[in-house]
C-alpha cells in the first residue's frame, strides 16, 4: 500500500512538470541576444546565452551583481546564492540564464531565475 502511494505521488508530480513546462513557444521562450533584449518591456521573461565576465558588486547591499556578456552586448544581472545552487564557473564559461529584464529609465538589469552551464 505504502509503494503504491509513493508511486502515484511520483507519477503526479512528474504529470505536473510536464504540464508547467508545456509546448509553448512564443516570447521569452527562445534564446536571444543582449541587444534584442534591451528593446523589450520591464518584466519580460529572456533566455541569454554568453559569459559572465566579473562580479560588480550588491545592489542595495543585498542583491549580488555580475556583468553579463554575448557578441552583442553587455547587460548587469542578479544572481541570488540560491539560483546558483551547485553551479561554479569562471568568465571563460558559456552559461545560459533565463530571467526578466528589470528596465529602468537609465539601466537594464536580468533578474535570474536560473544558470545553466553550457
Amino acid at each position: 500500500m505504502r509503494l503504491f502511494f509513493v508511486v502515484s505521488l511520483l507519477v503526479l508530480v512528474c504529470i505536473s512538470v510536464s504540464a508547467q513546462q508545456g509546448r509553448f513557444r512564443g516570447p521569452g521562450t527562445a534564446v536571444i541576444t543582449i541587444a534584442e533584449a534591451k528593446n523589450l518591456q520591464d518584466n519580460s521573461p529572456v533566455i541569454l546565452q554568453g559569459k559572465i565576465e566579473r562580479f560588480l558588486g550588491y545592489e542595495a547591499y543585498v542583491f549580488p551583481q555580475y556583468l553579463f556578456s554575448d557578441n552583442s552586448g553587455s547587460i548587469t544581472v542578479i544572481i541570488l546564492d540560491r539560483v546558483w545552487g551547485d553551479v561554479t564557473v569562471d568568465q571563460n564559461d558559456m552559461v545560459e540564464i533565463s530571467g526578466i529584464l528589470d528596465r529602468d529609465l537609465t539601466e537594464f538589469k536580468v533578474i535570474v531565475r536560473t544558470i545553466t552551464k553550457i
